[in-house]
């Protein structure tokens, strides 16, 4: 259909003024959110005679309208873009997708300061350190640290009700302040106060100070003390030989490295924090074809350091990859807004920090490497699998299985693939009530009639329906669809797998709803997509299964016990830092809890001991 946008006449109603603007389709749909410093000179920019950009050519015959909002200054253009290509997801638009947040390591503001891992809004009074790349890295940092700091990382209810040292203590993890005598208050400051700097990034001064404590220990006769200075000081070195440390040690510094190939575009984040090198993570973001590395880059820069409620921090230097124009100076001005404090935008770094961005763009060739062959490998193994069972092109897959322990807490999970592999952000898990335990078919029934019961959208409509188990939860699974998905447009094949006689991998069985049964041979591709769809929808059904189960398991003592609600069961638990130290706790000890008289604590003690 032909453009009919009236561009001449628009552009005279455009102001030469910082603002953003939004094109639409046809049907009203905005296709693309932009920010400019002059509005008309932008816009104009798009409807020249002799647009060199592929992209911008496919847009504009696209466009049907465009809507123009004025700001006042060039910090608030960028700001409502940030906010509007979150809110619309534009398809001309680089788009993130990373809703991740941040996790940091939290120095607590305690009496006995407490080291735990911490995401979200920074609202408890304490200090924070990070951001970290991910939740294992925090979980790494920790474990170094307890093991050469030891500094409390127990949760607060357990700390506050200890009467004697956990096995933190036993093992020299934790110096125990929760019981009085172990460790005086100025000895576990002291112990913190070296986890702060550490963290800061000054570990000489940590070693040097240790290394004076040990030879003042030593000449005072102190030689356990000695030891443990001793201890410390190696711990601490061999650290030092792991981690690279920066040259600026006092940079808060971000290295973002950039690669593309085959439309696919990968950006790299390495995280630098007092001169440490706290890890890194690499980005794909969707973006849409012949777009520039300078706008790609851009466009990852404003959304990924203005998403502010996801816990980031804007460090106080950012090295990027590529050349951005005139956005390097703007997206520096709104971040030193935005921040409160002068930060950097540097394209060209030199001497260190130029290994810095060749270190980051290589960790992205290497990550776009591999996320190419690994989207090749599953292309592969869907068309295997569309020619062995003779389908149109498979666009997604469902898979359903049900976990349970002699009937307890039946779970069913459903997992779903495309052509890029596991969408895990839209695996689901359903908790199975109302049957007999144990009953496998039931569950399946239940759990396929929640999962299609509702209208499904178009596009979410599965291919394949993959049933794991043999002929009988094959054929119940069927009794349950036929009905649920007699109005959709396609008709998915709904496929049974079943284990071999000796259960193992590459012997299963395939079954088709006309009761035909097939294998495939060990070295299949089709198989193996089959093998891994089966194998995430299991293990996804075992999590969900020991997850309630625990829980149910940790209540169930209490529930059992006439005159404990949900208060007063919280309370104990809360009072005595869990159900272990609840077992162990005597009469007296019980009864000090809010709430419990001597009579129900007796009661309590006899049933737990019971």
């Amino acid at each position: 259909m032909p453009n009919t946008f009236d561009a001449k006449s628009f552009l005279k109603t455009v102001p030469h003024q910082p603002g953003v603007y939004r094109m639409m389709n046809a049907t009203g749909e905005i296709i693309y959110v932009g920010k400019a410093k002059d509005l008309s000179k932008r816009l104009a920019s798009y409807f020249r005679l002799q647009v060199s950009s592929e992209k911008t050519k496919a847009l504009v015959r696209h466009i049907a309208d465009v809507e123009v909002t004025v700001t006042h200054t060039e910090t608030e253009a960028l700001i409502l873009e940030h906010n509007l290509i979150k809110q619309h997801r534009p398809k001309y638009n680089v788009l993130l997708r990373d809703d991740k947040t941040y996790p940091y390591i939290y120095l607590s503001g305690h009496e006995h300061p407490r080291l735990a891992i911490h995401r979200g809004a920074k609202k408890k009074k304490g200090e924070y350190f990070g951001p970290f790349p991910d939740a294992n890295a925090v979980r790494k940092s920790l474990h170094l640290l307890q093991k050469i700091f030891p500094v409390r990382q127990c949760e607060d209810s357990v700390y506050a009700n200890r009467s004697r040292p956990c096995l933190m203590y036993q093992i020299g993890r934790c110096a125990g302040p929760c019981v009085s005598g172990l460790i005086s208050d100025e000895e576990y400051a002291e112990q913190v106060n070296f986890a702060r700097m550490f963290l800061q990034g000054k570990d000489r001064e940590v070693i040097d100070s240790l290394v004076a404590k040990m030879e003042t220990a030593s000449q005072q006769l102190q030689f356990e003390k000695a030891a443990e200075y001793r201890d410390q000081i190696q711990a601490l070195r061999r650290v030092q030989e792991q981690q690279f440390v920066s040259q600026d040690s006092d940079d808060d510094l971000d290295v973002i490295g950039f690669a593309v190939e085959n439309g696919v575009a990968c950006i790299h984040v390495l995280f630098l924090r007092q001169g440490k090198v706290l890890g890194s993570r690499s980005h794909f973001p969707k973006m849409p074809a012949e777009t520039e590395p300078g706008e790609v880059v851009s466009s990852f820069v404003s959304q990924f350091y203005l998403a502010q409620a996801e816990g980031r921090t804007i460090p106080s230097h950012i090295l990027i990859s590529d050349d951005i124009g005139d956005d390097l100076g703007w997206l520096s001005t709104t971040l030193s807004e935005i921040a409160g404090r002068n930060v950097q935008l540097q394209s060209r770094p030199r001497g260190a920090r130029a290994r810095f961005l060749k270190l980051a763009n290589t960790n992205a060739r290497t990550a776009l490497t591999s996320k190419i062959n690994h989207r090749m490998t599953i292309q592969h193994r869907y068309q295997a699998l569309q020619q062995t069972l003779g389908l149109e092109p498979v666009k997604r897959m469902e898979c359903f299985d049900i976990s349970h322990t002699m009937g307890e807490k039946t779970v069913a999970s459903c997992v779903v693939f495309n052509q890029d592999g596991p969408l895990k952000k839209e695996y689901r898990r359903y908790n199975i009530e109302g049957i007999t335990g144990g009953d496998d078919y039931a569950a399946m029934a239940q759990v396929l009639t929640r999962r299609y019961s509702k209208q499904v959208e178009p596009e979410k409509i599965p291919d394949i329906i993959v049933i794991d188990g043999g002929k009988g939860q094959l054929n119940r699974a069927w009794e349950v669809l036929e009905p649920l998905i007699a109005d959709w447009p396609i008709n998915p094949l709904i496929l049974g797998v079943a284990k071999g006689t000796s259960r193992r991998p590459g012997l299963e069985t395939l079954i088709k709803i006309s009761g035909e049964e097939f294998s495939l041979p060990s070295d299949s591709p089709a198989l193996h997509l089959i093998q891994h769809i089966r194998d995430e929808s299991h293990d996804h059904a075992i999590a969900g299964h020991r997850a309630a189960r625990g829980k149910a398991r940790k209540q169930s003592v209490l529930t059992q016990i006439d005159g404990i609600g949900p208060k007063r069961r919280q309370a104990l638990l809360k009072y005595l830092g869990g159900l272990q130290e609840l077992k162990n706790a005597s009469v007296e000890e019980i009864a000090k809890v809010p709430g419990i008289s001597a009579t129900l604590a007796e009661k309590i003690h006899s049933s737990l001991q019971g």
